[in-house]
């Protein structure tokens, strides 16, 4: 019985193959064993998409907390003193103001912990 699929089964194969270059052994050699690793890298390519956002808030509340702790107040005075006084500031912005501009930063800082008192 003859082939009909050979040139697009060809193309298929070879793009998987491209897609595992540089995988150790028959992982990139073995088009069954490129399959699976590419299947798997693919999964953890976008597992690592959504711990990058983690990480980063994650960094973001850590730079807030040493930088707010450094001026008398702690991170979650802070986060409520913002909330009560109505600043809608992120944290990756308020992240880059302690870093790059303490002197805003600073002006911040006592904009919440007066909300946080009264």
């Amino acid at each position: 019985m003859r082939n009909t699929y050979v040139v697009a089964g060809r193309a298929r194969r070879k793009k998987v193959l491209k897609e595992a270059r540089g995988y150790r052994g028959n992982r990139s050699k073995n088009y069954r064993n490129a399959v699976e690793q590419v299947r798997r890298a693919r999964v953890y390519a976008f597992v690592g998409r959504k711990l990058k956002k983690r990480d980063f808030r994650a960094l973001w509340i850590l730079r807030i907390n040493s930088s707010c702790r450094a001026r008398g107040i702690n991170y979650s005075q802070f986060i409520n003193g913002l909330k009560k006084a109505g600043i809608e500031l992120d944290r990756k912005q308020l992240s880059e103001l302690s870093i790059h501009f303490p002197v805003e930063f600073d002006k911040i800082v006592e904009m919440a912990r007066s909300s946080v008192a009264n």
